[in-house]
Parts: C-alpha cells; structure tokens; sequence
C-alpha cells in the first residue's frame, strides 16, 4: 500500500482523474445529499393538496426517508470499505435515481413515499466519497478535499430550499421537484463516471449481516419515536414503545458488536474519546442546520399584521431574498475552508465556526424586525454550519485507519442526521404554540429556536475544545496538520 501511494503521488495524473477534477466532482456528487434531504420539505403543503392527502400522512415522505437514510448508511459504508468503490458509488446513484424517477411519475402517496425511500440511498454517498478521497490523494492533499466535500453538504441544503423556492414560483406542480433530482441525478452518474478511477478492493473481510440489522432497527425505532412524537404524542404508548424498543436493541447490537470477531462497526472506534465527543458534536451542529433553516424559512413567511413580527415573503422571496445570501456564503466558505484546517488544524477551525454560528443566532434571537438583520443572521450560520461540516469528519478520518474510513464516516452522518431529525421534532413543538385565536406561532417560539441554535453551537464548541487526540493521533494526518499550524505560527 505504501507503494502504491508513492507511486500515485509521483506519476502523472490522467486528466480525467486529476486530484482537483475528482474534489469538484465529488463535491457535486455529496451535493446530491442535501439537495434531496432539503428539497421536499417547502413542498409537502402542496403535495398534500395534489394528492388529496392529510399532512400527517404526506410528512412520512420526509420520515420514511430518514428512517431508511439511518438503516441503511452504515452498511454501504461497510460495503465501501470492502468493495469497489466506484461500483458501489454508482449502485447507490442507480437506486437514487430510480426512486427519483418513481417519485416523478406517480401520483401515489404510497409510491410517492416508496421512491423517498430510495432516494434515501443518497446519504451513502458521503463516506463513499470520503473514502474515495482517502484512497486516491496524498495525505497533504486529503483534508482540504474532505473540508471541500463536507462543506458543500452545510450549503447544500440551502441551495435547495433557493431553486425549489425558483422552481415552484405561481403555481407549480410538485412532480418538478421529482424530475429535477431525476435530471440532476442522471448529470452527478455522468460525472461519476467520468472522474472516479476505477480500482480494486482495498481491504479484505465480511459483512456483520447480523449486525446491519441490528443498528438499523434498533436507529430506525428511536428516530419514528423522535419524528413522530409531536402527533403522536410524546408520552403515548406507540411513541414510548418506539423509544423504548429502539434502546433495546442499540444495546443488544452493542452487545453483540463487541464479541463478533468482524463487527460492521468498531465500538472500540467508537468509544475513543476524541470520535465519540466529534460524533456528539456532530449531533449538536446538525441540530443547527435546521434550526437555521426551518426556523429562518418560516419566520420570514409570517405575516407581520397578524403575529406582529415576520415579513410575510413569499416561498420565492424567501428562497431568494432570505436565504440566497447565506447559501452563496457556505458555497464560498466550503471552498476556502480546507485551507484553514490545512492552516489551523480542524479544532481551531470548529471553535471559530461554532463562535459564528453563537453569534448568528444570538443576533437573530433579539433583533429581528429588519431584513438585513435575518440576512446577516443567515450568513453567520451558514458560515458555521459549512465549517462545522467541513472539519468535523476531518477529526473521525484522523482516528481511524483507511479499511475503516466509509463506516466510521457513516456512522458520523448518521450523528448529523440524528441532530437534523431531533431539531426538526423541536421546531414542529415550538411552532404548534400559536398566537389565540390564529394560526400562527407565537413569536416568542422562533426566540427560543435560534436561542436552541445558539447553546447546541456552544455545546459543540465545547466538546471539540476539550477533546483530544488519540493515543495514535502523534502519527495522523490531522496531527501534522495541527504541526504545520503551530510551525507556521511561530517560523
């Protein structure tokens, strides 16, 4: 492996596999993540009423999407780590794209919700590609690539709610969004084909088949029970059944991922302090992203006359005009931010993003009657969230060794999926608090939003500052990095 390493970095590279044209092709390939996890959300009112169907039972395309992202992430990580990874990359697009192209042509719920499932092989696509970077790039180059990838994923979704908020202007059918990630998904195959090289396995093993199923239920119950408990009621038996039963099974797959001799996921990996506080914080910076965007998207479309704050914008002005500026800025952030943690080291970074991110929603929280004001809010958060994003996995590929690059940077997006789901079950409470007599929220509900946006970037900062390398990291790429930084500092 050594050879071929040095081998790589000395010959030339074929154009069409060059470092910087896999990175932008890759960066659009992780694209597709957030692109598909955002881009229903400001449609679901308008899915309910084309198909004649209750919001309760149309929100399962948003849950069932989450709910299959969770069970599935860890085995394609897995199966990316012992397989060829460009086969498996394009695969998982193949499957994305027929569950996009379902959700496209149907005018089922039922099927509507079984292409969202689908679609949801798309959060595979992260660690593949992370894994990918790790195989064919020399370690100098390795965490300004990560830092680019991860980083598209923070304005991802932003960039998504802007062009469907484009896309449904008047009064769109909501089959546009569906023939969009079709189309788009047919371009990211392309250039998947184009720039990924094609080599073989990487590393020899099996699959814990056991274990895949272990984590998947046992995530899957505790997520229905956290996406759910706002209609179902968090105290009702079926909510804490879920819950319960969820645990369970987290704790027998725990359990039995210590004894099997080739587990689908290390716990030891696990249980080192520097991945489980980076993975917790994962959580807390996920969190953020939809306190950011759910709470910034809807406080702008209030109408002011009857709540007395909003800006009563239109899905189009809210897209553009609130939200454009922010996305632009993650856009830019995410491509100057692996030159930062190449700098700095990615704690240094992660601290200062989680500082802006404080800032953003502090300011949003109290002063919030003039329009500059949500658009700096949003561009301080998409700040942080882009940065976040793009060091944190830098901090799990440290840890871990090349053979268990996909499933550890699995199980850090299923962190990051975790916090979207718990911020999402937040939002729907605090906004079913409504102004008497109106349906509309009380104002007070959005302060504690972006007040819940500000301590989850507080907590994240905290644990990152009070992390640590492991007892390995003297040797690891973030390390000589954190090297370099201080050497700059003081030469």
């Amino acid at each position: 492996m050594v050879e071929t390493g040095a081998m790589r970095s000395d010959a030339p590279v074929p154009l069409r596999h060059h470092p910087r044209l896999l990175v932008a092709g890759l960066s659009i390939v992780v694209l597709t993540v957030a692109v598909l996890q955002t881009a229903v959300v400001p449609v679901l009112g308008i899915i309910a009423e084309q198909l004649h169907a209750s919001i309760l039972g149309v929100s399962w395309a948003v849950t069932a999407n989450l709910l299959a992202a969770v069970a599935a992430t860890p085995l394609i990580g897995r199966l990316a780590d012992l397989h060829r990874k460009k086969t498996v990359l394009l695969v998982v697009l193949a499957v994305v794209l027929a569950g996009s192209l379902l959700a496209a042509l149907t005018t089922s719920l039922a099927l509507l919700i079984v292409g969202r499932v689908l679609q949801a092989a798309a959060y595979g696509l992260y660690p593949i590609s992370i894994a990918i970077l790790r195989d064919e790039l020399p370690e100098d180059r390795l965490m300004s690539a990560m830092a680019v990838l991860s980083g598209t994923l923070g304005f991802g979704g932003g960039t998504g709610l802007v062009v469907v908020g484009l896309l449904m202007n008047g009064h769109a059918g909501y089959h546009r969004v569906f023939w969009l990630t079709t189309v788009f998904t047919v371009v990211v195959i392309a250039i998947a084909m184009l720039v990924v090289p094609r080599r073989g396995r990487s590393s020899d093993g099996t699959i814990d088949w056991l274990g895949a199923i272990g984590i998947a239920a046992g995530l899957s119950a505790v997520l229905l029970a956290v996406t759910q408990g706002n209609s179902w009621g968090w105290l009702s038996p079926a909510t804490l059944a879920c819950a319960g039963v969820g645990v369970a099974l987290l704790l027998a797959w725990w359990w039995w991922e210590r004894r099997v001799t080739q587990p689908l996921v290390s716990t030891k990996m696990l249980a080192r302090r520097p991945i489980l506080l980076t993975n917790v914080a994962t959580i807390f910076v996920g969190m953020g992203l939809y306190f950011a965007f759910l709470g910034l998207t809807q406080f702008v479309q209030i109408p002011r006359g009857p709540a007395g704050y909003g800006f009563g914008a239109t899905v189009l002005e809210a897209s553009v005009v609130y939200l454009l500026p922010g996305a632009v800025t993650g856009f830019l952030i995410a491509l100057v931010s692996g030159r930062f943690i190449d700098r700095f080291g990615a704690r240094p970074v992660l601290v200062i993003a989680a500082v802006a991110g404080i800032a953003g929603f502090l300011f949003v929280a109290f002063a919030h009657s003039q329009t500059w004001q949500v658009i700096v809010a949003g561009i301080l958060a998409n700040a942080y969230i882009s940065l976040g994003y793009g060091a944190l996995p830098a901090l799990v590929v440290s840890e871990v060794d090349a053979g268990e690059t996909g499933v550890a940077t699995s199980m850090n997006a299923i962190a990051r999926t975790i916090g979207s789901s718990l911020a999402a079950a937040l939002v729907a409470v605090l906004l079913s608090q409504l102004v008497a007599g109106t349906a509309v929220p009380l104002e007070s509900s959005f302060i504690a939003i972006f007040v819940g946006g500000a301590a989850t970037a507080a907590l994240a900062m905290v644990l990152i500052a009070f992390s640590r390398p492991g007892t390995g990291a003297a040797d690891s790429v973030e390390a000589r990095y954190e090297t370099r930084a201080m050497n700059h500092e003081w030469g």
